[in-house]
């Protein structure tokens, strides 16, 4: 195949890229690639810590996925042996180990997920326990004899446990070898990475080099911020955006996100070209609410399609412009006479997950009847003949309560 020309490659590359080190030996690796015409390596490995992926997973594998549109070969490594390590980058302590069958169950959900930016037909999927399970402890030592101490305290989060004298665990040493070691099996000419995984990029180069192979590019993508605007995004600080929510949710939630994330979520999210990105970044400043509407459009089409974007869009004006309660609300039904409290009400019909987040949302004044906020979580209702009430939970659920 033939392949771009160098410098119009690295413009899309190089879009909302943090840090290439070095740009100038990708530049070398590029020229080489287009004169062998053969498509470099591009490497990406995720832990499944968790079966389910937001936006913010999405920024690196969108990453892939520009490479592949280059017509470079995409390898997505599933970290079927070093999700059972437990990666402590860019954290305080190590994340636990995973037990072989959660690795496999949430590798399948993953993956699954990850089609749908992905081109599955030009993806290489690999485990990287197939050739790290079978390492021996005489490996292992002299795999690690390619690394100091003092290299490996150089880590950020590392050095700020050490000064704190908090817990290293030495098997927490191992994880940047390991992944390192997937370099070296693959011959991987790029990898790809979020910040926070900076210093094991940069132990690939070094194994590649102790083991006579030309060293990887290490590409960095920045952390996508939260709905919140403060923190990654995170299931954990509940600043999400699933890729897999329903449109609705998509679209609300993307709403919500600070006027000054709007350009950074149209650069790292989005499939507008690289060229049309200079004029939104202006209308972003000039038209924060219009151009957010914009990008929530344009996100929920890219996971649900253009007239589901389209529904989002008067689902939204309905119920919360027009503070409307929607055609397609659920309708439950009591019987005259009867008393229920309010958060079984709400829990029984999977508004919520749990009586805690009912709890949480209630404290919060999130959970209104009839347009009055509900805050006592002891609160019930008394179904007497003929009575409809509107019920809203969050910014986007809703239910008909009505005694039959």
């Amino acid at each position: 195949m033939s392949f771009l020309p160098v410098k119009e490659q690295l413009t899309v590359i190089k879009r909302g890229t943090t840090e290439i080190v070095p740009e100038e030996e990708l530049i070398e690796k590029i020229k080489k690639s287009r004169t062998e015409n053969r498509p470099l390596k591009i490497k990406l490995g995720v832990d499944p810590t968790r079966p389910d992926l937001h936006l913010g997973h999405s920024v690196i594998l969108r990453k892939l996925r520009q490479f592949q549109d280059l017509g470079h070969e995409a390898i997505l490594i599933i970290g079927g042996f070093t999700a059972k390590i437990g990666d402590p980058s860019g954290q305080n302590k190590a994340r636990p180990p995973l037990s072989a069958d959660e690795v496999q169950k949430n590798a399948e959900t993953y993956v699954n997920q990850a089609w749908k930016i992905l081109d599955k037909s030009k993806t290489t999927i690999v485990n990287n326990n197939d050739w790290l399970g079978p390492i021996t402890f005489m490996d292992v030592i002299r795999l690690a004899s390619n690394l100091t101490v003092a290299r490996m305290i150089e880590r950020d989060d590392f050095s700020k446990r050490y000064q704190n004298n908090e817990p290293i665990s030495l098997h927490e040493f191992l994880y940047p070898l390991a992944q390192g070691q997937d370099s070296v099996h693959l011959k991987s000419d790029v990898e790809l990475g979020g910040t926070d995984q900076k210093f094991n990029l940069l132990v690939g180069r070094d194994l590649q080099k102790a083991n006579g192979q030309k060293p990887q590019i290490c590409l960095m993508m920045p952390l996508l911020v939260g709905t919140d605007g403060k923190m990654k995004m995170s299931k954990s600080y509940d600043n999400y955006i699933g890729i897999d929510e329903p449109a609705n949710e998509m679209y609300g939630k993307s709403l919500s996100i600070p006027d000054e994330q709007i350009y950074p979520y149209f650069e790292l999210v989005t499939d507008v070209p690289v060229e049309d990105l200079p004029a939104l970044k202006k209308k972003a400043q000039q038209d924060p609410r219009n151009t957010k509407h914009e990008l929530a459009f344009t996100i929920t089409r890219m996971y649900h399609g253009d007239q589901a974007a389209k529904d989002a869009r008067i689902h939204f004006e309905k119920t919360v412009i027009q503070k409307d309660i929607p055609d397609d609300a659920p309708i439950l039904e009591f019987k005259e006479g009867t008393e229920h409290r309010l958060m079984d009400i709400i829990s029984d019909a999977g508004l919520t997950s749990s009586n805690g987040e009912t709890k949480r949302m209630m404290k919060q004044g999130g959970v209104s009847v009839d347009d009055k906020k509900i805050k006592d979580p002891n609160f019930s209702i008394t179904f007497a003949t003929g009575d409809q009430i509107n019920l809203k939970v969050g910014k986007r659920n809703f239910a008909i309560l009505k005694a039959g």
